[in-house]
């Protein structure tokens, strides 16, 4: 959750160790006084004094085993516990190879300190062995970064670096370390307070907004409320309930947004977008007043047809950050503020929009076009997969995902009923998250279940971080929807290239159960409906991690579907969805 306020007094009282000390023991203290549990990361040259203080110092450290996996296991973290994540790398090569994670933290709000280490600073700027400007290189893809050149400011920095990842929208801060600064000395002096000028976030809307909000309800026929990523972020998933019920709104739910409304409440319609429900496009084209709450308009919900989408509506836009208010769509009612606070505020009051003949009209569209597929006795189905992973827990477990097909039959089978239970890379996509953020999110919830379903190729990019997985015992169950292929590349060229099939077949891939077995894991296998309800029950019931290869049809789609720059009302529903 984020922090109250920024000019705050710290959450201890203010302290000052006397006996001097490093600058990495300095980093460490900092980081424990901030509540800081686990660290992930992967040590080198520059990072040595960081990790020899480490040595000292009762934190857990996973020792992921790339850079990669380990951004994303500090995202898994974060998107499950709303705190933010910490990883740490070297200089030079460590500190890019974070540089994905830092993106992929950015798109999608979500709160990382990342450290990395540099070169001393008498050799910045000689092309030094591991240097590399890594401040300079994540300029454009952090909320903020820290070149340190002073041990006295290392405290300061920490501080402000927790504000600013979680506060206002949240996002990743990096903090660049050189060694001589991690080995220099001073006295510890926690800051009491942080101001940081030019950094006074809106939490609370203000109050006409709110009034013009309640007119438009009032008057609505056809209201729409589209819920983002942000509704999660803030925690206000009980304010959006309570919202929807009392004005009698349906609810859209974002890709990042899913969760943030139970996907098993009568007023859901299901996500929206390229593969999104026919209900929620549809509704997104007809209605006369579309609040938007913590989401971003973007192009894989407006597909860029910004002259079809919800072109006779009036909307609201909710968001904490004012640059996206305006930003892709015109809002009648821009409302800046925390979602929770705006919500709240806007309950008191809360009028109740004429949407009766409305909401049966949404009802006959989900009874008449449903998401569906057609089941088969020769082939195992994905979608099937999914509808079962659900099935068998309840829907009460943690899902990661990579970025693909999967994905989006995670997104349209698994129906959520709690917020930060689906954690998947929206905004930049990035293969190999899925199995590395699991190890993140299980960390951070041993007791919970929690899933990764990945793919073939996304899978095969950090499945390194199966050695973790064996070490310490974390039990994520792996479900791997293996179509020998990139199953979205190849759909979108079976689609818009006249099946001209340029290099997505990923034959040579290893076999995955032996692959599970050779980190001591343990490695089960699917073809059929039979078997995939043996091996996923055997799966649950093993106290560690397991992998399960699900074997599909590689020619199998997503759909519905809207192609790029079509409008919403241009769904390709496919011949099983038909």
């Amino acid at each position: 959750m984020p922090h109250p306020a920024i000019a705050t007094e710290d959450r201890q009282e203010k302290g000052t160790e006397q006996r001097e000390l490093t600058g990495s023991e300095i980093l460490l203290r900092c980081l424990i006084r901030e509540g800081v549990d686990t660290i992930f990361g992967y040590p080198g040259g520059a990072v040595l004094p960081i990790y020899d203080s480490l040595y000292h110092e009762e934190i857990r450290h996973v020792l992921a085993r790339h850079e990669q996996g380990a951004i994303h296991m500090a995202e898994g973290y974060a998107r499950v516990t709303g705190k933010p994540g910490v990883v740490i790398a070297t200089s030079g090569p460590g500190a890019t190879n974070l540089v994905t994670g830092i993106a992929n933290a950015q798109m999608d709000s979500i709160p990382l300190v990342c450290i990395t280490g540099n070169v001393p600073q008498n050799l910045i700027g000689t092309d030094a062995f591991q240097e590399a400007d890594i401040t300079g290189i994540t300029m454009p893809i952090t909320k903020h970064n820290y070149f340190v050149t002073d041990v006295r400011d290392l405290a300061r920095v920490v501080r402000e670096a927790f504000v600013i990842a979680s506060t206002g929208r949240p996002g990743p801060v990096l903090i660049d370390i050189p060694k001589d600064v991690s080995n220099a000395k001073t006295s510890l002096e926690f800051p009491d307070k942080v101001f940081i000028r030019g950094y006074q976030p809106t939490t609370d809307p203000h109050p006409l907004q709110v009034q013009k909000l309640h007119a438009a309800i009032s008057e609505a026929e056809r209201p729409v409320i589209l819920a983002g990523g942000g509704v999660v972020t803030s925690g206000a998933d009980q304010e959006l309930k309570a919202f929807a019920e009392q004005a009698q709104i349906p609810v859209a739910t974002t890709l990042m947004g899913i969760g943030g409304f139970s996907g098993q409440h009568p007023l859901w319609m299901g996500m929206p977008g390229m593969h999104g429900t026919y209900a929620a496009n549809h509704a997104l084209l007809e209605c006369d007043l579309l609040i938007g709450i913590g989401a971003r308009f973007d192009d894989r919900v407006t597909m860029g047809r910004l002259d079809k989408f919800a072109k006779g509506a009036k909307i609201a836009h909710i968001d904490i950050d004012p640059a996206e208010i305006g930003k892709n769509v015109d809002a009648y009612i821009p409302i800046v503020g925390d979602v929770k606070k705006v919500l709240q505020a806007a309950l008191d009051g809360l009028p109740r929009s004429r949407s009766a003949d409305w909401l049966r009209r949404i009802e006959e569209w989900k009874r008449q076009y449903p998401v569906t597929f057609r089941p088969s006795e020769k082939t195992l189905k994905p979608q099937w997969v999914i509808r079962h992973l659900y099935e068998t827990t309840g829907g009460d477990a943690i899902v990661t995902t990579d970025v693909g097909q999967h994905q989006m039959w995670v997104a349209q089978y698994f129906r959520f009923a709690r917020p930060r239970s689906f954690i998947t890379s929206g905004g930049l996509g990035t293969m190999g998250f899925g199995f590395p953020a699991a190890l993140g999110a299980q960390i951070a919830n041993p007791d919970r279940v929690v899933i990764c379903v990945t793919g073939d190729g996304g899978f095969q990019m950090t499945a390194q971080e199966l050695a973790i997985a064996a070490l310490e015992n974390i039990p994520v169950k792996v479900a791997v929807i293996n179509n020998r292929c990139l199953g979205m590349v190849r759909q979108w060229q079976e689609v818009f290239y006249q099946e001209r099939y340029s290099e997505v077949d990923l034959s040579g891939s290893p076999d995955f159960v032996k692959l599970a077995e050779a980190y001591g894991v343990k490695g089960l296998r699917a073809r059929t409906e039979e078997e995939a309800k043996r091996a996923w029950q055997e799966a649950l019931a093993h106290p560690g991690p397991v992998v399960v290869d699900f074997e599909i049809d590689p020619a199998e789609n997503v759909y519905p579907m809207v192609a790029p720059g079509s409008g919403l009302d241009e769904m390709i529903m496919g011949d099983e969805e038909a």
